[in-house]
Formats: structure tokens, C-alpha cells, sequence
């Protein structure tokens, strides 16, 4: 006698045969679930009936929670190294407004720059080769280190070397040229020779 489809499919080992006792009861107050041909409870089952083993009720593995954990740890971490940052270039944005104020406090009515010169003096200063404007008498004080140049919103300005002291203990970029007394062979710090003319 030739065999049921059904008895044919569980010798070959395709489908396994479902027990009667371990189907759940369907939910109080609710529909049974849909019985599908062969015994199997259909998607209409309560929810996460199967679920894998392993897996909490919310359907994220340990691993997940981990992963989102750490995502939002290193999210912080990052937050707040950007905020330390920022903090960090306002203050010191804050401090350089401060010294250019007091810069230019102590330079009011204090630079010997002149209208009328003749003479030009080189100097290197942030890598490129500068000038300023000056008399016989001022280059030959520029030179002997009395007198010094300093840089103030991208004018250079002559002064006394007290002056150009106290703007190298402010601010040490601001001072373009500041020669020390009595350096030998006529070049400067900078290394240009103090006669030069170009």
C-alpha cells in the first residue's frame, strides 16, 4: 500500500515529527494559533516563540549591549576631548587678545619710527627676509643692539631696547630684532651683516 506523503517525508528525514506535548497552549483570551498542514504553529504564535537560545527578550545578544555600550563610551570620550579642545584654543586665543593689548599699551607714543628716512635695514624675521625704514643715526643705534625693532599688527616698529625688552618678556614672536651689544664680525643674530645695504 503506497504510503502518505507525510509518513514519506519523516523516513527521509526532511521533517521531523512534532509532538502533541510540547505545542504551547495558545494565550488566554486569545485566538490558538493557526495550524499550518503538518502540525507546525504558524507566525500567528506569540512573539519571540522562536527565538534563538541565548538572546534576551529585546532580541539584542550580550555582544550587542557591549557593542552599544562601547560605542556611546568612545562617543562620550569623544565629545569631550572635542569640548577640552575647544576650551583650550579659546583660552589660549584669550591670552594672545591679552598680550597684544598689553603690547600695545606699552608701545602708545613710544616708537621712534620717522616719516622721512633714507635707509632701509633687512632683518629675517618668521623665515622670511623684512625691513624697516630708518635714519643714519637710528641704523647705526639698531645695530649697537640701543635700539630694537618689534612687530605689532604686521607693521614693524622702532624702539628703545627697554621697550623691546619688556615686549620679549610679554610676548618673545613680537620682538622681529633685538641685536646683542657687542657681536663680533658686524653680523647680527640674524645673520645679516648690520651694513648691509640692498
Amino acid at each position: 500500500m503506497a504510503e502518505s506523503l507525510r509518513d514519506q517525508l519523516l523516513k527521509s528525514g526532511i521533517v521531523k515529527q512534532v509532538r502533541e506535548e510540547k505545542r504551547q497552549a495558545p494565550p488566554q483570551g486569545g485566538k490558538p494559533p493557526q495550524q499550518r498542514h503538518g502540525g507546525s504553529p504558524s507566525k500567528g504564535g506569540k512573539p519571540g516563540q522562536h527565538r534563538p537560545q541565548g538572546k534576551p527578550p529585546g532580541g539584542k545578544s550580550q555582544e550587542d549591549i557591549d557593542l552599544a555600550k562601547a560605542y556611546a563610551i568612545r562617543a562620550q570620550t569623544e565629545a569631550n576631548e572635542r569640548k577640552r579642545a575647544e576650551q583650550a584654543a579659546a583660552e589660549e586665543a584669550r591670552l594672545r587678545r591679552e598680550r597684544k593689548l598689553k603690547i600695545q599699551q606699552l608701545l602708545e607714543g613710544k616708537t621712534l619710527n620717522k616719516a622721512d628716512v633714507d635707509q632701509v635695514r633687512h632683518f629675517e624675521y618668521g623665515g622670511k627676509i623684512r625691513r624697516i625704514h630708518v635714519d643714519a643715526d637710528q641704523l647705526v643705534a639698531l645695530n649697537a643692539g640701543e635700539l630694537g625693532v618689534v612687530q605689532q599688527q604686521g607693521r614693524y616698529l622702532l624702539v628703545t631696547r627697554e621697550i623691546a625688552e619688556q615686549v620679549k618678556a610679554i610676548d618673545v614672536h613680537q620682538l622681529a630684532l633685538l641685536v646683542e651689544p657687542g657681536s663680533e664680525g658686524g653680523v647680527g643674530e640674524d645673520g645679516v651683516p648690520d651694513d648691509l645695504m640692498w
